[in-house]
């Protein structure tokens, strides 16, 4: 199964530069911090619908392999980060096999937790790049992530019901 927006999310093409955007859509995409505290902090209940989570073959997460150790078979997790019961952002988590071992392994048992409940608890989390895009009119980003020094990418779109494009202008 699928979603509309992950195919869009899939599409995103990433810039070079930051681009001269306004500050608040900046402030958005260029957020350390965790998402779904920060959908919390506009007052909404923030779910989680599962689209996909499962092992996968090389083939199916080419564009994140390139930015992570090649393995036999990947984890990914697709969803829809619901505020309210509207959807804010679609989501796709890559984490490479040999990522999941020791406390990593709980990545595989998310179900409907959202994913940043779990990453911005563990004290060993660090954000290697942040790298902005774009597909149409909808703004993206793609992180790696490393929780005790193992990778992984979160690749975000954001999507139109978002604040991300209330706060224009």
């Amino acid at each position: 199964m699928s979603h509309p927006a992950l195919t869009r999310l899939r599409a995103l093409r990433y810039l070079d530069e930051v681009p001269a955007l306004d500050p608040g859509q900046l402030d958005w995409l260029l957020l350390e911090d965790s998402m779904t505290k920060r959908f919390e902090q506009q007052g909404k209940t923030v779910t989680v619908t599962l689209i996909r989570e499962g092992f996968v073959g090389p083939d199916e997460v080419a564009d994140e392999r390139m930015l992570l150790p090649h393995d036999e078979r990947y984890w990914l997790r697709e969803i829809l980060l619901c505020a309210d019961g509207e959807p804010w952002l679609a989501g796709r988590t890559v984490v490479p096999d040999s990522t999941l071992n020791g406390p990593e392994l709980a990545l595989q048992n998310l179900g409907k937790t959202p994913l940043g409940r779990y990453l911005f608890t563990s004290s060993e989390l660090t954000r290697d790049f942040i790298e902005i895009g774009c597909e149409a009119e909808l703004w993206g980003r793609r992180s790696r992530l490393r929780l005790s020094g193992k990778p992984l990418i979160l690749t975000e779109l954001f999507l139109p019901a978002s604040p991300l494009y209330q706060e224009e202008g």
